[in-house]
């Protein structure tokens, strides 16, 4: 059990970097900087600069070559390998191991997820960053760093003989509306909106007001050529960060709902509390990527941010279902 544990921590460690980098890829605009896959440039080991007029461009005629953005994407793609590499281990080590069934389960759902998410990583680069190709990438990153956690965390409860007692629905509606906002952020980047706006209450930059949510929320838009620097209407990538704004308000109002139901249990005010500061950081955050438009460090900090946020979620989920140690009069329904 111990080696599984370490096995899914390091799993866990990884999961994280590769978000991290998936992050950093898309916001250096390096979705592209490799037009093939899973090579780059036809190479799996990039070429010096004095090479690239020998090895590279007779082979990509017309393609303009930069090797640091294609460097930023084979980085991103040696680590989600070795991701699907360890998953794969460590699905294998827990089905040789005794425990119960739906840790078992688990694991090999993750070998499954992970397996979907390379294909998702290749239709980023042939359908040429379409965006809901993109956001889905990134959820799916998203999900397999999850139920990582969610795997340790059960791990954890196993070796302690922790006995779940009850359900609350609070925790599990706050990490869907997370999962949302999460996606309405992925979905306002993949469609270059997040300098949509000029202002952080209002959005002037619209002419006359007016926002096209149908066609800012439309799945099936056109690509062009390929989709780098977005290809909507001011009308419509205001609509879409306008619902990104929107939805961090929703999911502010749920961390208050949740916090006002679960307050009354000691254990998790730690959680409640982390929760809450990391929403007002990622906030201003937020708020200052739109004054500033959207300079790359702090573009990269929001991205980190949600992704803290979304792991001290899962933290307060997990601490929610809780129920060994404690008494809680009433507070939840057994079930």
């Amino acid at each position: 059990m111990e080696n599984c544990a370490r096995i899914v921590n390091a799993a866990i460690g990884l999961a994280l970097v590769v978000v991290l980098l998936g992050g950093w890829t898309r916001l250096n605009e390096a979705g592209l900087g490799c037009p093939d896959w899973p090579s780059c440039y036809g190479h799996f080991v990039l070429p010096g600069a004095d090479e690239v007029s020998t090895r590279i461009e007779p082979f990509f005629p017309g393609h303009q070559v930069d090797l640091k953005k294609g460097w930023i994407e084979m980085v991103h793609r040696y680590a989600a390998s070795l991701l699907g590499l360890l998953i794969i281990v460590q699905s294998v080590w827990i089905w040789r191991t005794d425990v119960e069934k739906p840790l078992k389960v688990l694991s090999l759902g993750l070998v499954g997820l992970v397996i979907v998410q390379g294909l998702f990583g290749m239709w980023t680069v042939t359908l040429k960053l379409v965006p809901w190709v993109v956001t889905t990438h990134l959820l799916g990153g998203l999900a397999t760093l999850t139920l990582l956690v969610r795997l340790r965390q059960r791990l954890k409860r196993a070796v302690n003989g922790d006995v779940v007692a009850g359900r609350d629905w609070s925790a599990r509606f706050l990490v869907t509306v997370l999962f949302a906002q999460i996606a309405l952020g992925g979905w306002t980047s993949s469609n270059y909106a997040g300098w949509a706006c000029e202002e952080w209450i209002s959005c002037h930059s619209v002419p006359g007001g007016q926002y096209d949510f149908v066609q800012g929320f439309d799945l099936f838009q056109p690509v062009g050529p390929n989709y780098e620097g977005g290809l909507l209407p001011a009308p419509a990538r205001s609509a879409i960060q306008v619902t990104h704004r929107l939805g961090a308000l929703v999911l502010g109002l749920a961390i208050v709902v949740v916090g006002v139901r679960l307050y009354g249990l000691p254990s998790i005010r730690p959680w409640l509390y982390g929760v809450g500061a990391l929403w007002f950081l990622q906030a201003v955050i937020g708020i200052l990527n739109v004054i500033w438009l959207l300079p790359l460090p702090l573009a990269v900090s929001h991205h980190a941010m949600a992704v803290a946020l979304l792991l001290a979620t899962v933290g307060l989920y997990d601490r929610a279902y809780r129920r060994e140690k404690e008494v809680y009069h009433g507070y939840l329904s057994t079930g």
